[in-house]
């Protein structure tokens, strides 16, 4: 199975500079509606296309999987609660549907490893399947050379059969108790920070939670560093079978030049890893938000991405980059559907005033 990557090709420079023309011609001071205006833009240039249209099909895929790290005090919750959210998922209670259905988005969960056989779930939900469970960061590699290259493999095929069917603009969320603390040592590998200026409080977790996960943080991160100019081989060290096919369908959703609104700290270090994936691909995704965890902004930083909200969310799921997506929608349909000054007869800024007949 390969690991390597197509070349990524950059939204369209010739749409992009059309928004931007057509952004002076409509009804309103040039500037006035700020990053809406950036952000439909942005819009145009991954459409290729302006004025853009209005996205038909976007489309949220929860990564699922346990992390063995979990085991050893790093999350104020069981592990046994992945494979329940992931029922959660299914039955539409969850705030990820919640907040997918007023955004006018549809949610599809996959089980990567989940550290549960997978009984009585749908195919579409377990048929990418690495493994239960990923191996302890702070102890042992995440995952065998077969296992990340598997991961990959379904990541990439997870992204096609979404642009396949018709998804315009992707989400990756995710679910798995422990995660933040492989994703905090991801980002930790790939921005040079130290263990705590990442570490933060995850689901809840107390002072001692804290420690311990700085604890296990720093101890992965002394194997990751090893290993952190080689994606792959970082991915295998210090990631989880879910991480490492969010970072695979982050590249390949870029590759496919579909969009992408990035959620919070999980698809922040799944997508420092595609980005060394896939050179360019950070072009084809906006930040849907900030949250509340220290390692998010340093992985934003590095991105050169700026987030549209700042609620003090630190939920996942996709509930951030869901959050934003309304402001994605806006955006799109200012650009498309708001009148130019010629449209509309009102006299722009450059109109000649009238002189005097007398």
């Amino acid at each position: 199975m390969s690991t390597d990557f197509p070349h990524v090709t950059a939204p369209d420079a010739t749409a992009r500079r059309e928004a931007v023309a057509r952004h002076e011609r409509l009804t309103k001071p040039q500037g006035s509606l700020g990053r809406l205006e950036e952000l439909g833009v942005w819009v145009a240039a991954c459409q290729g296309q302006c004025p853009p249209k209005p996205f038909a099909r976007p489309r949220v895929v929860v990564f699922a999987g346990d992390h063995g790290v979990a085991a050893h005090g790093v999350s104020a919750f069981p592990s046994e609660v992945t494979g329940q959210m992931v029922a959660n998922f299914l039955t539409g209670g969850a705030a990820v549907n919640v907040l997918a259905s007023v955004a006018g988005a549809t949610v599809r969960v996959v089980d990567l490893s989940v550290d549960t056989d997978g009984a009585g779930l749908p195919e579409q939900v377990t048929a990418h399947k690495v493994r239960r469970s990923s191996g302890s960061v702070d102890r042992e590699d995440a995952l065998s050379d077969a296992e990340v290259r598997a991961a990959i493999t379904a990541g990439r095929a997870i992204a096609d059969e979404e642009v396949d069917s018709g998804a315009d603009l992707l989400v990756a969320g995710d679910m798995g108790i422990g995660n933040t603390t492989p994703a905090s040592v991801l980002i930790a590998a790939l921005t040079g920070a130290e263990p705590v200026a990442v570490v933060g409080r995850g689901t809840g977790i107390d002072d001692r939670g804290w420690m311990r996960k700085a604890v296990a943080v720093r101890d992965g991160l002394r194997r990751a560093r090893r290993v952190s100019g080689d994606p792959v081989a970082l991915l295998r060290a210090a990631s989880g079978a879910d991480i490492a096919a969010m970072a695979a369908f982050l590249a390949q959703a870029a590759v496919r030049r579909t969009p992408v609104v990035l959620d919070g700290l999980i698809s922040a270090a799944a997508a420092l890893v595609a980005e060394e994936l896939a050179p360019g691909a950070s072009a084809w995704w906006v930040a849907g938000h900030r949250s509340v965890e220290p390692a998010h902004t340093l992985a934003l930083e590095q991105l050169d991405l700026t987030p549209l909200l700042e609620l003090d969310l630190r939920l996942g799921e996709g509930s951030g980059a869901l959050a934003a997506l309304p402001l994605v929608s806006m955006a799109t349909r200012v650009l498309a559907e708001m009148a130019t000054f010629e449209d509309a007869g009102v006299s722009g800024r450059d109109t000649p005033l009238p002189t005097d007949a007398g």
